[in-house]
């Protein structure tokens, strides 16, 4: 643990006695585009994937693996997969034993610190399509028996039984509701659990045969108008994590509509299409991708939404990972958005590990960077040269406030106490964490951190 800093302002200002401070909204909310937590601070969802798309649908993770997470890499948030077909095995019959499973391991989240977005998972519609999410009962056998499977596996979704699958949910309210029926369990399970702030009732939400241009329109957008009142009935205080389509991913801008209730988290996914393709990351596109990521807060801004990459993430063995990492942060840093990866796990490919348990230094170097966490005001942007050590972030800080502004500056880019430049302002420098109690003057205000 590093010591203790603290730093005084050498100018003092002097002002007015302030107003009493606005009434804000209790609990965690979203406002001025930002997820807020209840002390009014905009928080910055930094963190990565949680799960296992198979039986038993949990993974390795521990509280040690937990504590990792929050107290070695400096994150504050996990992304944690539950799946339909696991909570619902059976139509009608939950899985109370999965269920308690997940509560056990959102117990280990909130001792380590953790925030926790609950996300509902698919991919291909289900397992007999070799992809996760629906349970077996929710389609026909005979389309499950017909289906070819496709390389790379995301072309399955062109085969006409995995579409009539895909199409069948969206025809029917009954199945949706059955959907709802699960993640209110989920709801139910988790709601006391502080460090559960939200849910997300689908990931990459695929239009089937339908018409992309349409398929937010006309099925989406009510899916969701359908499903978040039914969840939030049983978790009045959870912010609701929507995904645009996966057409999102082919970079077709949303055609999303602001929704008809408040606390909306606009939870996009940010790949590179050629290093999805297999041929990794072309250092040359680093500044195109961190444009293109950037260009997700204008969608956010229009949905009256904060902005969160759901996931990002890249093959560890294909060259320019560490450009293709550093592309993905200095994106969200431009428009100060959450970003979560995929994936925490054990294997070969886009996992934090290798199969033996060892880091991936090559990627963990690229991922575990300093971010401001909480900001008592609104954060602007930030940057971070990891090459030279120079974290820098600028926000305009809201003096009403009397929580700290928090900043993580983890060991990993900054393994001996850093020197810190705020302009004058007061701070807390503790182990990973710097903590501003006074912002300088001014109405955008710099922090630079220097190894």
């Amino acid at each position: 643990m590093r010591r203790l800093i603290a730093a005084v302002a050498l100018v003092a200002c002097s002002s007015p006695e302030a107003d009493p401070a606005p009434t804000r909204p209790a609990g965690w909310h979203v406002a001025r585009g930002f997820v807020r937590d209840p002390d009014g601070r905009a928080v910055i969802l930094r963190g990565v994937n949680v799960g296992r798309k198979t039986a038993p649908y949990l993974d390795f993770h521990g509280p040690d693996d937990f504590r990792r997470i929050s107290q070695t890499w400096g994150m504050n948030a996990v992304r944690f997969l539950v799946f339909w077909t696991a909570i619902e095995p059976t139509k009608g019959v939950y899985d109370r034993a999965y269920l308690e499973k997940v509560a056990e391991r959102m117990r280990w989240a909130r001792d380590a610190g953790l925030l926790v977005v609950v996300d509902a998972h698919q991919d291909l519609f289900g397992e007999p399509f070799g992809g996760d999410g629906a349970p077996r009962w929710a389609c026909a056998e005979e389309h499950y028996e017909k289906y070819v499977p496709r390389t790379p596996w995301f072309l399955g979704y062109t085969d006409p039984h995995l579409q009539a699958c895909v199409d069948g949910f969206w025809a029917s309210t009954a199945l949706q509701d059955s959907l709802a029926g699960a993640l209110v369990e989920v709801a139910k399970t988790l709601r006391d659990n502080e460090a559960v702030i939200g849910f997300e009732p689908m990931n990459e939400p695929h239009w089937g045969s339908g018409a992309i241009s349409a398929f937010e329109e006309t099925k989406l957008q009510p899916f969701y108008e359908r499903i978040v009142p039914k969840v939030r009935a049983a978790a009045p205080h959870w912010l609701a994590f929507l995904e645009p389509g996966a057409n999102r991913n082919l970079g077709i801008p949303t055609r999303l509509q602001p929704l008809p209730f408040p606390n909306v988290v606009y939870a996009p996914h940010s790949y590179d299409g050629a290093a999805e393709s297999g041929d990794g990351f072309n250092p040359a596109a680093q500044e195109v991708l961190a444009s293109n990521v950037a260009a997700l807060r204008p969608e956010a801004d229009a949905l009256g939404a904060a902005l969160w990459i759901g996931e990002y993430g890249g093959d560890t063995s294909k060259p320019g990972i560490g450009a293709y990492m550093d592309g993905e942060y200095d994106g969200t840093g431009r428009v100060a958005g959450g970003q979560m990866y995929w994936i925490d796990g054990r294997d070969g490919g886009y996992a934090t590990h290798e199969a033996d348990g060892s880091e991936k230094p090559v990627l963990l170097d690229a991922i575990v960077r300093p971010y401001p966490m909480r900001v008592a005001g609104d954060p602007v942007r930030w940057t971070h040269d990891r090459v030279g050590g120079v974290f820098t972030f600028v926000y305009r800080p809201d003096r009403s406030l009397p929580a700290p502004t928090e900043i993580s500056l983890p060991a990993r880019a900054f393994p001996s106490p850093p020197k810190v430049d705020c302009g004058g302002c007061t701070f807390e420098l503790e182990g990973n964490r710097l903590r501003i109690t006074k912002p300088a003057a001014g109405e955008e205000v710099t922090v630079t951190v220097r190894r």
